[in-house]
């Protein structure tokens, strides 16, 4: 049986391998509920029409596309990612390479429909090589994803990996204290669970998945 420790170690020596040298601050992360949003935007298209040609970090020196996210603005239940990788930074759309398709089986193991929930990442661009975004490209997108929230107003988030979160929720705890426990953020539900493109390089941790995507379709079932 793995120890915290185990995965912890696990999870770096998985960090290490996609390129990751510095992890985020908590600076970044506090400031996540404290923005200002008023007034709120009135569709998903105010707020795309907002982010376009957004230079507000580095990464749209190499970016071909922005990804804001996808799906509809009643949405229950939202997704959120770490970052755009290369397929989707080529057609502009979230999870549509290898982690995506992981993504779409993860959803049909508990009967939920890849368009009836809306899906983004905390930074809109990709960060070259895929690495792990840096905290001031985090803090960047950050009122994208806060204006998202407060438009959508889902009542149910799950996250999808370290980066996301630890942004979400404001906290620097491990993803293996995060699991397993239903958080709230402002009213709302959250669930964390695995990246995709982890669950891929390590996928006997599919399993661990499963129990907190039974706890999601749990919580999902009791709100709609």
């Amino acid at each position: 049986m793995r120890t915290f420790w185990d995965e912890l170690a696990l999870y770096l020596e998985y960090l290490k391998a996609i390129g990751v040298k510095t992890l985020p601050k908590k600076k970044a992360f506090e400031r996540f509920l404290k923005l200002d949003l008023s007034p709120p935007p009135k569709s998903l298209a105010e707020i795309a029409k907002e982010i376009e040609g957004c230079t507000r970090c580095k990464l749209h020196r190499t970016r071909t596309n922005i990804v804001l996210g996808e799906g509809p603005e009643n949405a229950t239940l939202m997704f959120i990612g770490e970052a755009p990788g290369r397929d989707e930074d080529l057609e502009g759309r979230p999870f549509v390479g290898r982690a995506g398709k992981l993504l779409d089986q993860m959803l049909g193991a508990i009967n939920i429909r890849r368009a009836e929930v809306y899906i983004t990442n905390v930074v809109k661009c990709r960060p070259p090589g895929n690495r792990t975004p840096e905290p001031d490209e985090i803090e960047a997108c950050l009122p994208y994803l806060a204006k998202q929230i407060k438009l959508i107003r889902p009542r149910l988030i799950c996250t999808l990996g370290l980066v996301a979160a630890q942004t979400v929720l404001a906290t620097t705890q491990p993803l293996s204290r995060l699991r397993g426990k239903i958080h709230e953020i402002d009213g709302i539900k959250v669930v964390v669970t695995y990246h995709p493109a982890f669950l891929l390089r390590y996928p006997s941790y599919k399993a661990q998945a499963l129990e907190d995507l039974k706890l999601l379709k749990r919580l999902y079932e009791e709100l709609k």
